[in-house]
């Protein structure tokens, strides 16, 4: 099979590294929207559910560029607290602002701490791939999701890493390290779950 080139509509390069670490080793030339020489255009991710976003991007980034492109989203959910503050697809929009990342760290290490200090949580993520108008594959399996996690009120002493200021307060639920002191490959369940969505596709 000839090498497949597959736009991820993400301008995130922490993200693009990952999914390129989770696709290592398929026949597939990744790129980012960085790598595009036309700016993308502003997507109004106005869905109510990580699967409808996914959707809602790789569909304009498709009619944009014209060439095969996939889109992620997430919500990040809570056990145990309220629906109306559970951040579901809202995890950097908080009472109508849109939180830088130190603002994002500050505000959920407090909400952790009104719950004793950790908060159970979860990822819940998915997939739409575009190849063209009338192909369209999409999943929110959990195998997509992230492992169960805690999310505490006191920062990791290192900085965040542009794009996951929110790492600084997860802990692995088994070890209660936090993931800044564990292997990358803690998350090895969620990345074959990506790597098993395009190798049953493509």
């Amino acid at each position: 099979m000839s090498k497949v080139t597959l736009l991820f509509g993400t301008g995130n390069p922490s993200k693009l590294n990952t999914m390129r670490d989770s696709l290592n080793g398929l026949d597939i030339e990744l790129l980012g929207l960085r790598d595009m020489e036309k700016a993308p255009p502003n997507v109004d991710e106005s869905g109510s559910s990580p699967l409808e976003n996914a959707r809602i991007k790789a569909l304009e980034y498709y009619r944009f560029y014209r060439i095969p492109v996939f889109s992620c989203d997430s919500g990040l959910f809570f056990e145990n607290v309220p629906e109306e503050l559970q951040p579901g697809v809202h995890v950097r929009n908080v009472a109508g602002k849109h939180l830088s990342d130190d603002e994002m760290i500050a505000y959920y290490s407090t909400l952790a701490g009104k719950y004793g200090g950790r908060l159970t949580a979860r990822y819940k993520n998915a997939l739409c791939l575009v190849m063209s108008e009338n192909e369209v594959f999409q999943s929110m399996d959990e195998s997509l999701w992230g492992n169960a996690f805690y999310l505490t009120d006191t920062p990791h002493k290192q900085p965040h890493r542009e794009g996951f200021p929110l790492d600084r307060l997860s802990v692995e639920i088994e070890s209660g390290k936090y993931y800044y002191d564990l292997p990358e490959s803690v998350e090895t369940s969620m990345k074959v779950g990506f790597r098993t969505f395009f190798e049953n596709l493509l």
